[in-house]
């Protein structure tokens, strides 16, 4: 397991975070067109001033990024040369030790096994399912709540 320093975003990360988050789609969502990365990472710039999101920097460099609103993770993303080494687990940790009362919820998309598994091991369990996402597409949300 890495260890990474966990902080604030800076305005400085953000070309970082875009690079990292499209590195890591193109890595677990194989589901998405190149229409649908190019749709979705149109969204990125603007949750900068929408969302509480935190970096997890190792070596210098952004490895992750966990950006959240209220009690609910908007997005968790790491870089897939890091995958598997607890950076996720670390943003996780950072953010539901800042209130661990809070019932935390996530969306996750049903055709990544991959993320529901990870969540599903911290401890999240499924409460429901949507068949489009949030902009209405025909990509299933599963939606989690944190038990502990």
């Amino acid at each position: 397991m890495s260890t990474a320093v966990i902080r604030p975003v800076t305005e400085a990360d953000h070309a970082a975070i875009v690079a990292l988050w499209e590195a890591a789609v193109r890595a677990t969502h194989d589901f998405l067109t190149e229409a649908d990365i190019v749709f979705f990472r149109g969204f990125l710039p603007g949750i900068f001033g929408h969302l509480n999101v935190q970096v997890a920097e190792l070596e210098g460099r952004v490895a992750g990024f966990i950006g959240i609103s209220e009690r609910h993770i908007e997005a968790l993303f790491v870089h897939p040369s890091l995958h598997q080494r607890g950076i996720g687990r670390q943003l996780l940790d950072a953010v539901v030790s800042s209130d661990p009362r809070v019932p935390w919820t996530v969306d996750v998309n049903e055709q990544n096994p991959g993320a529901t598994h990870f969540y599903e091991r911290y401890g999240f369990v499924r409460i429901g399912r949507s068949e489009l996402d949030a902009s209405g597409r025909p990509f299933p949300l599963l939606h989690l709540v944190l038990r502990r």
